[in-house]
């Protein structure tokens, strides 16, 4: 018998989160382990009179099959297939669900063959990253995702439903008001053990994702002066998570915006060369404060731990065009910070947070 939290979940994604109305065409990315998803968000497509454009994959990334990007030659991985370019040009939204059968599936894909992917695809993903085009990323509960977070499928599907099924026109009106701290401020500083890095926020406005982009949502975000960070960041509490690799304890250190100096206690040789993609990898594209309140524990997914409560994050890469950020680059690579253990939040020296708390 399918869950009828299905139901519900298909009509937040597609109403709420992508406002989809009749005639839209509608890209569907998704997994075989989500097929009480994709058929439900099918017949509901269907009830609105919107067309699905299917593409199923059997392990990650949104345009291209692990299999084809381990053995695809070197000119054809930089060169993106022009139907799909087509597609994303002209599509009226795209819906991502991902339900890996298994999380490290693409572990053993060189750094170099991912990027020139990532690179080949930049021109016609710019319109999901710039917000010209509704979109959004959500996740069903899958055996493996329930491995990786420690806990029982059953667990994991109640835990899933209920940071996603809320109320998240309260939820946006609530985490506005942090929004707005930032929104008068010109520089904020993350001050923890290991850590102390100031990025200016001048000219720049926070964004709000109560329910929009990624499912869960629950996040502000802003996309700092390129050229402001400086200081140090230490990943210390939680490890950093990149194509199926695991980094442990990475540390970071800044200077006129650019990473300098990065080291990591695993896989660090894979930092370096995802840091070398391009040159605007080692620039902070993105600042995140996690706002959910139904997200309190680290699951093994950076899509539910950037959104934690206490939890900050930076997007190394490619920044948001649509919010005045200009770095551009093949990678847009989240990392989170735990600051509920001795971390605070300072903006332009008033310390607005502290241990995850809100003052």
């Amino acid at each position: 018998m399918t869950d009828p939290r299905v139901a519900r979940y298909a009509e937040l994604l597609l109403d709420m989160c992508l406002g989809v109305q009749r005639g839209w065409q509608v890209i569907v990315w998704g997994m075989p382990w989500a097929r009480p998803l994709l058929e439900e968000v099918m017949k509901q497509l269907a009830e609105r009179g919107a067309y699905p454009l299917l593409r199923l994959t059997f392990s990650g990334g949104s345009y291209s099959h692990a299999a084809w990007v381990r053995h695809a030659p070197p000119d054809v991985l930089s060169q993106p297939a022009s139907i799909d370019v087509h597609a994303l040009q002209n599509a009226d939204a795209w819906l991502g669900i991902s339900a890996p059968e298994n999380t490290r599936d693409r572990a053993d894909i060189p750094a170099e063959r991912t990027s020139a992917v990532q690179r080949a695809y930049a021109g016609a993903m710019s319109r999901l990253n710039n917000e010209q085009m509704p979109w959004v990323l959500c996740w069903y509960p899958t055996p493996a995702l329930a491995q990786e977070a420690g806990m029982t499928l059953p667990a994991f599907e109640d835990f899933l439903y209920a940071s996603c099924l809320i109320d998240w026109r309260a939820e946006h009106e609530r985490i506005s008001r942090h929004a707005r701290l930032f929104d008068e401020a010109e520089e904020v500083r993350i001050v923890a053990e290991g850590t102390d890095l100031r990025l200016s926020l001048a000219d720049r406005r926070m964004g709000v994702d109560a329910g929009t982009g990624n499912m869960p949502g629950g996040e502000v975000y802003v996309c700092p002066i390129e050229t402001s960070a400086i200081g140090t960041i230490a990943f210390t509490e939680f490890p950093a998570v990149r194509g199926g690799r695991t980094m442990w304890n990475v540390r970071l250190r800044f200077s006129e915006g650019r990473v300098v100096d990065a080291s990591a206690d695993s896989e660090e040789e894979f930092l370096l060369e995802t840091l070398d993609t391009d040159d605007g990898a080692r620039r902070i594209g993105e600042l995140g404060i996690g706002c959910n309140p139904g997200i309190d524990r680290y699951m093994g997914n950076v899509y539910f731990d950037e959104k934690m409560n206490g939890t900050a994050h930076i997007a190394l890469g490619h920044g948001f065009e649509n919010m005045g950020g200009t770095n551009e680059s093949a990678i847009h690579w989240d990392i989170v910070k735990d600051l509920r253990a001795g971390g605070r939040i300072e903006l332009d020296g008033k310390v607005v947070q502290e241990n995850g708390v809100w003052l």
